[in-house]
């Protein structure tokens, strides 16, 4: 009886035109789908984005022990309401720095005491496209790509995808300032060299937030360790001790801070805090001490 009230049923809304009706809004939406701009819209997978770690309990932040997933993350798509309905923000023209392909990067676990709670030396770069270089009038004069930094104990710069990219000084209120230019879509790299005879401790942060969980930056957090004469590359975002989010230049909108953090303040600079060991002393033999004793002159007043 109910099989033959069920047949009954449909029978009755084909003649009224109902399924007619259902078929063409189906066909409607995939239409709509595939037309409108010519692009369909992927949800953020905020469960690619960094775990959070607490920070050390040791003197001076020694760093060490694997990123915790203390942290559970939203299910990949998954948006809030108020979002979903949410105005869209306007576009801010420029660069910022969004969370680009997984890449290999394997990282130490070594332990390292602070010679003191306060770093030896912060250091800023700003990036920015050429349009918004030429915009902050930050094109003056065109400079090598690495710049020293803590006393001259480490040399750093920013690295593309060929070569490092063009770097710029330019006086701004408050002194000189250095610039990197960008295009979008390219990745990037920082490149901090240990120039001295001692291991460095630097915390490194893009956009305001820090390279190693993606939070927002401080002098005080952990960092990576550089042994003496050693060259650390950081390519991204770190997830795990094997791997990082590549740094790719992007629209402000589409920023990795914008997409966490809704914050986009402090888009379009990178910087660094450099910390010495307890108990070294990494300017004792500096470069420019060894240089000048290798090139003594034994008869400097013969003529």
């Amino acid at each position: 009886m109910k099989l033959m009230a069920i047949h009954e049923m449909v029978l009755r809304l084909r003649g009224r035109g109902f399924l007619i009706a259902v078929i063409g809004t189906a066909v409607g939406l995939v239409v709509s789908s595939c037309t409108t701009g010519g692009v369909a819209y992927k949800p953020v997978d905020s469960s690619r984005m960094p775990y959070n770690r607490p920070s050390p309990e040791n003197d001076h932040g020694q760093f060490g022990g694997m990123l915790r997933r203390d942290e559970k993350p939203k299910a990949a798509g998954s948006v809030d309401s108020a979002e979903a309905f949410a105005k869209p923000a306007k576009e801010r023209p420029g660069l910022a720095t969004t969370w680009g392909k997984m890449t290999k990067s394997p990282m130490g676990d070594l332990r390292f005491t602070r010679a003191s709670s306060g770093p030896a030396g912060v250091d800023v770069i700003f990036y920015n496209n050429r349009e918004g270089l030429a915009a902050m009038d930050a094109m003056d004069l065109k400079v090598d790509a690495l710049q020293t930094a803590a006393g001259g104990i480490i040399q750093w710069g920013i690295k593309g995808g060929i070569g490092y990219l063009p770097a710029y000084k330019s006086w701004t209120t408050g002194g000189y300032r250095r610039f990197a230019q960008g295009a979008h879509g390219g990745n990037y790299s920082i490149v901090i060299k240990n120039v001295c005879q001692c291991r460095v401790q630097v915390v490194a942060s893009v956009d305001g937030l820090d390279v190693l969980d993606g939070k927002p930056a401080s002098v005080s957090r952990p960092g990576y360790v550089i042994e003496p004469g050693k060259t650390l590359e950081i390519k991204g975002f770190r997830t795990s001790y094997d791997a990082v989010a590549a740094f790719q230049f992007s629209s402000v909108s589409e920023s990795y801070a914008n997409l966490r953090h809704g914050d986009t303040r402090n888009v379009g600079v990178i910087g660094i805090a450099v910390y010495t060991e307890k108990g070294a002393d990494p300017w004792t033999w500096m470069p420019r001490e060894v240089q000048q004793r290798q090139t003594a002159n034994p008869f400097a007043t013969a003529r």
